[in-house]
């Protein structure tokens, strides 16, 4: 920290001077200091500083250590909180369960390496981390620690356990164990690099995981850090798997607007110029946007105005109304709601059409009432709107 600067650091180059005629270091990491959750320092005088071996005990030591490192920017302060803590208690937890998954599903010997054959999920994974490795790597070079751990953070959690680990499973649970084995290979090679790469950040669930995966070396801390390798940059695979999440994170959104449960199925009709990523990635779409049935097709829908559609950026989606809602259930439930919403309106329009009301209350009470009947009004307009849809 910057407050201990001529109090070790001058005195260390000072004492190495004259003890042995050279300088401890060459180079000095001065960072912001930890500050408590409204900026203050922490001094025993404002009894606000923090016990690290209590937080140890309650969240563990790689907890703490991630965010530290990951609040820190050289030369600005950081402000400690108890939810940061917990964020990254989750995040170790998040990977935890994840090597668990990996290790749950291997069988037998694992053959080392990559295999020689790769789908378009492998090559897409394999490429976001070697591009990560080439950006932790420039970032730990440059001291930006924050940075480097954000990205590694980003990669395991979004990259490779909500999207690589669930695309694997289709292979994993699949009839063909060539395929199941090559997904174990990719899944291991991955989970052990990323865990070369967080090590220094969170060294002992890291160390954990990593003897526990097939590996050579006694520790992870000694294998060789990980390295940006050429033929491992698959850009169009990448773009392709880009095209293929955004259209699954779209059919997602929409059946959330619309209430559907994940265990209603739904026919997709996917109208691209971009049929080959499409039909390369259609059997993602099954498991992860709940499609009962895929179908590509040349031209919009005829009847597209009665089904419900999302338009992403290489992609119009189509999805029958019939296979999302059950509309005789759906005209009861908006009905049922109607009536609500109606004696609502009627309850407020009584006080508002009741003089000695509006005159005696006060005036805030009787704008809030009047605010309030309008957006019931508003609300029934659109439940009208919807019962119309269905009909």
């Amino acid at each position: 920290g910057y407050d201990i600067i001529f109090f070790w650091v001058v005195r260390m180059v000072f004492s190495g001077l004259e003890h042995t005629g050279e300088t401890p270091f060459d180079t000095v990491l001065i960072h912001g200091l930890v500050r408590d959750a409204q900026g203050r320092k922490m001094s025993k005088s404002l009894g606000n500083g923090i016990d690290p071996l209590e937080v140890i005990a309650q969240y563990g030591a790689d907890a703490l250590r991630f965010t530290l490192v990951t609040g820190s920017t050289p030369g600005n302060d950081t402000r400690y909180s108890e939810e940061k803590v917990k964020a990254s208690r989750n995040f170790a937890n998040k990977l935890w369960n994840a090597a668990r998954f990996v290790l749950m599903n291997l069988k037998g010997e694992l053959e080392p390496g990559l295999p020689e054959k790769l789908d378009l999920s492998d090559r897409w994974v394999l490429s976001a981390l070697n591009t990560l490795v080439r950006e932790v790597t420039d970032n730990i070079e440059k001291f930006e620690l924050g940075l480097a751990a954000q990205k590694i953070y980003d990669f395991i959690w979004d990259v490779y356990c909500d999207w690589y680990i669930e695309i694997a499973k289709l292979r994993l649970y699949g009839e063909d164990e060539g395929q199941a084995q090559s997904a174990r290979r990719v899944l291991v090679y991955v989970l052990r690099e990323a865990l070369k790469l967080l090590h220094p950040f969170m060294p002992f669930i890291t160390e954990t995981i990593w003897q526990a995966l097939p590996h050579e070396g006694p520790s992870v801390m000694v294998s060789a850090w990980p390295e940006y390798k050429d033929e491992l940059h698959f850009a169009a695979e990448e773009a392709q798997m880009e095209s293929l999440m955004d259209a699954v994170r779209a059919i997602r959104n929409r059946r959330a607007e619309m209430n559907v449960p994940p265990s209603k199925k739904a026919k997709v009709l996917i109208l691209t110029e971009k049929k080959d990523t499409f039909s390369a990635g259609a059997g993602f779409f099954p498991k992860l946007a709940y499609a009962s049935e895929i179908e590509l097709i040349d031209a919009v829908p005829a009847d597209a105005a009665k089904m419900a559609s999302v338009v992403t950026g290489d992609a119009q989606i189509y999805m029958p109304m019939g296979d999302l809602i059950d509309f005789e259930a759906e005209r009861a439930r908006l009905g049922k709601e109607k009536s609500k919403v109606e004696a609502d309106i009627d309850f407020v329009m009584k006080k508002l059409n009741n003089p000695k009301f509006v005159d005696k209350a006060p005036e805030k009470v009787v704008a809030a009432e009047r605010e309030k009947a309008e957006k019931l009004r508003e609300h029934l307009a659109k439940l009208e709107e919807s019962i119309a849809a269905l009909n």
